[in-house]
């Protein structure tokens, strides 16, 4: 599908929808549990059916419902015993999906094979077949270590060393190792995306799980533990309201964001404060969050607690004063599609000056003088970077054809960056925006204020 995106402002309110990681790990945790749980105001999104689809094909049963007006899944688990599935696991497009439940998975003594769609497909899982191997798990993959895979347990527990490129992994031992019958340690040299880990030991101590553990770097989990059923209501995902917030960002305009606590462990809350020191005015109450754009500079972005923002604050630096750098994840590279040489693929398509790095992007906005490619190093093809010569100004953004190439993030971050620019653009593949975040495209256009 192509989506049409013309210029104007954003004004108004917009309800975020629900945490789309908050509730995968609901899902899986419920149907782990003994009992009936009650998921309240769940994402119900591409990514998140694919997660039930996979909890129903371990056992669990999961319905749609209502608590007092809101809507909920309902699970009833199967106390620690995951059932065998017929045939493979398909997770779709969803990668939290497809770590989180193999870990699951590995606790049954039968096969269980998981596979996906294309980009899926593309993952790497290495690391973490390597950890449940160490686990006493038999993993046969023929692919080197991407999906699909085959895993037969049972998870023993033992002792594993695992680099996680993504948190996933060790999200996947976290909430898998309760249930061997013998305690699990886990030694965690190289972690990214310290939060998403951060939000997985929440859910651990609500449910009472026992745990000890050295900061982020060391676990010690005892085996023979339960998770029991529970109510719980899932709060709104920073993630998605990173679009909306660098939409005020990039067009100067004021939108209130609604249903978001500061107070939650989702690493993109931080979106928030990097656009307050870019230039914009924020406001935050207990339910919602009122920003103003406001002329924006560059700086440098630390980006490896948050590298799902990174297509978003890319389309932000292009409206930014001076050199905008993102830095210090190039697990974004490794998601849906490379994120990083799409965004300056795509970006450079618009007129903004963009140079890749290993682990992140460097973009000169408007008023930035760009060095020449003596000053910059070596440079990837086709990235918009100027050769040799006289500083020049960033241009403005044009609009222009765009190709979302599937991903979801990316195909929002291209809407936020034709928001601003002159004439219309139009995003390929723009239907994987449903992904995460369905009806975003409805929403937005219901926001926007022709100039």
């Amino acid at each position: 599908m192509v989506e049409v995106v013309k210029p104007g402002k954003v004004a108004g309110s917009v309800l975020i929808p629900a945490s789309k990681s908050h509730t995968i790990r609901a899902l899986l945790i419920a149907s782990l549990a003994e009992g009936t749980s009650r998921i309240l105001n769940p994402l119900d999104s591409a990514d998140t059916r694919s997660c039930i689809n996979a909890c129903r094909l371990l056992g669990a049963r999961i319905s749609g419902g209502e608590e007092g007006g809101v809507c909920s899944f309902i699970v009833d688990g199967v106390g620690g015993r995951v059932r065998v599935p017929e045939g493979p696991i398909d997770v779709g497009n969803s990668g939290t999906t497809l770590y989180l439940a193999a870990g699951i998975a590995a606790t049954a003594a039968a096969d269980i094979s998981f596979t996906g769609d294309g980009q899926i497909r593309s993952r790497p899982a290495a690391n973490l077949l390597r950890s449940l191997q160490d686990l006493g798990v038999r993993v046969v993959s023929e692919s080197g270590g991407r999906p699909p895979f085959t895993l037969r347990g049972p998870l023993r527990g033992g002792r594993t060393r695992i680099e996680c490129p993504t948190s996933q992994y060790l999200s996947s031992l976290l909430i898998a190792a309760p249930l061997a019958p013998e305690a699990t340690e886990i030694q965690v040299p190289l972690l990214n995306e310290r939060p998403y880990v951060e939000m997985t030991l929440r859910w651990l101590e609500e449910q009472g799980i026992r745990l000890e553990r050295r900061g982020l770097e060391y676990f010690r989990i005892p085996g023979g533990q339960r998770y029991r059923a529970f109510t719980k209501a899932v709060p709104g995902d920073f993630s998605s309201a990173t679009f909306f917030l660098c939409a005020a960002a990039v067009t100067g305009s004021t939108l209130t964001l609604r249903g978001l606590d500061m107070g939650d462990s989702q690493g993109d809350k931080e979106v928030v404060n990097i656009l307050a020191r870019m230039g914009c005015s924020v406001s935050i109450a207990e339910d919602e969050i009122r920003i103003s754009g406001g002329p924006l500079r560059g700086m440098d972005i630390p980006m490896n607690a948050i590298p799902d923002a990174l297509p978003a604050l890319a389309a932000v630096a292009g409206y930014a004063r001076g050199r905008t750098r993102l830095l210090g994840a190039p697990q974004a590279r490794l998601k849906e599609t490379d994120r990083i040489a799409v965004m300056a693929a795509e970006l450079t398509k618009m007129g903004v000056r963009v140079r890749e790095l290993p682990d992140g992007l460097e973009i000169f906005g408007p008023g930035a003088g760009v060095p020449g490619a003596g000053d910059l190093g070596v440079q990837a093809p086709g990235n918009g970077v100027p050769g040799a010569g006289t500083p020049e100004p960033a241009p403005p953004l044009r609009g222009a054809e765009l190709d979302g190439r599937g991903d979801h993030r990316v195909v929002m971050a291209l809407a936020v960056a034709a928001l601003g620019a002159s004439g219309e653009s139009r995003i390929k593949t723009a239907e994987a925006a449903e992904i995460t975040f369905p009806g975003f495209f409805p929403l937005l256009e219901k926001t926007r204020i022709a100039p």
